[in-house]
């Protein structure tokens, strides 16, 4: 084994270490007690959502956490509530998981949770009202239009320039993305959006490079971790290519100049805090050919398979994935504070 080797592998127990000793203590020094990974759901992004809370669970267990999985697309409020869970790890992604619905539900159940409150995570799951709010903080993202049933589609690439990108606003993980390179392409690229959506975005192109990154913690101590670079084939970082390919490449750290770097770190952060996010995130940008930073969408609950992009950011930092867990898990609480709850 070489002396790299011998370093990464001591890197690795340390690690491990820590996560330990952090599941065992907890945030009260009573340990993080039963625990249920809320994993499955009912969007149409289960499937990534099943693959993360396995890895999530798997990870804490390895750990020491009593970590069970809690499908709440076949299991409903009444069975969470008599599960008996501490606290539970959110790993659902997109619709009744994301989106601040399970967040008001735990909260009226009084089951601390991780991640970011109903608010913000119905806000950060809403792409135009997260725009909305960052273009009022002053923060770099595309122009965009919000179409429905009534627009006259063939007007849109006048005011936004083609080829621009058609999103339904409520889904994440590229469901119902289409790259509209022509006139011809609005009605179909709206019809595939609007199967999820009444109301569509249409965004300005942006081409550049592409770029993630990870966050942590929450107001003045949220911090960024490393930038991360996705090359996928042809630029078609899709579905297939998120969870599934092993052509897709990731650069950790990015190889950005340390001034571009940095600027990415801080518009994520500014547009986590816009947002109120806490926990963990994740924001996506696109890094034009004059090196400018433009905010795409902020990521509630990050998947956390193993293709997953903050599992990697961590790795940069020398965190193990079952500590990256148990740091996430440590900080789970209710949001919404009132005089009952806090007697």
């Amino acid at each position: 084994m070489s002396i790299d080797d011998r370093q990464n592998a001591a890197a690795r127990e340390e690690s491990l270490r820590r996560a330990r000793a952090a599941a065992q203590s907890g945030p009260d020094g009573r340990g993080l007690g039963r625990v249920g990974v809320l994993y499955g759901g009912r969007s149409a992004e289960r499937e990534v959502s099943l693959m993360s809370g396995a890895g999530v669970h798997e990870a804490l267990r390895s750990v020491g956490v009593d970590a069970h999985l809690f499908d709440t697309g076949t299991q409903g409020l009444g069975e969470l509530e008599a599960a008996g869970f501490d606290r539970v790890f959110i790993a659902l992604h997109g619709r009744y998981g994301e989106d601040g619905t399970i967040q008001g539900a735990l909260e009226l159940l009084g089951i601390p949770y991780t991640g970011s409150g109903p608010a913000a995570s119905a806000i950060a799951m809403d792409k135009i009202m997260t725009k909305r709010i960052w273009l009022q903080h002053g923060l770099p993202t595309p122009d965009f239009a919000v179409l429905d049933a009534h627009t006259e589609l063939r007007r849109v690439p006048d005011s936004l320039g083609l080829p621009l990108i058609i999103k339904p606003p409520h889904e994440g993980s590229t469901v119902g993305i289409t790259k509209v390179l022509g006139y011809s392409d609005m009605k179909e690229a709206y019809a595939e959006a609007a199967r999820f959506d009444s109301e569509v975005l249409a965004e300005q192109f942006i081409a550049g490079r592409e770029l993630t990154v990870a966050l942590l913690g929450a107001g003045s101590t949220a911090r960024a971790l490393p930038v991360i670079e996705i090359a996928a084939p042809g630029g078609n970082y899709d579905y297939e290519h998120k969870y599934f390919s092993d052509d897709t490449q990731y650069f950790c750290p990015a190889d950005l100049p340390e001034a571009v770097a940095r600027e990415a770190q801080r518009v994520s952060v500014e547009a986590y805090r816009a947002l109120g996010c806490e926990g963990w995130g994740r924001a996506d940008l696109m890094l034009d050919a004059e090196q400018r930073v433009w905010l795409l969408e902020m990521n509630t609950s990050p998947g956390m398979t193993s293709h997953s992009l903050v599992p990697k950011a961590a790795q940069a930092v020398g965190m193990t994935y079952p500590e990256l867990c148990v740091a996430i898990l440590s900080e789970a609480s209710c949001k919404v504070r009132s005089p009952a709850r806090n007697r």
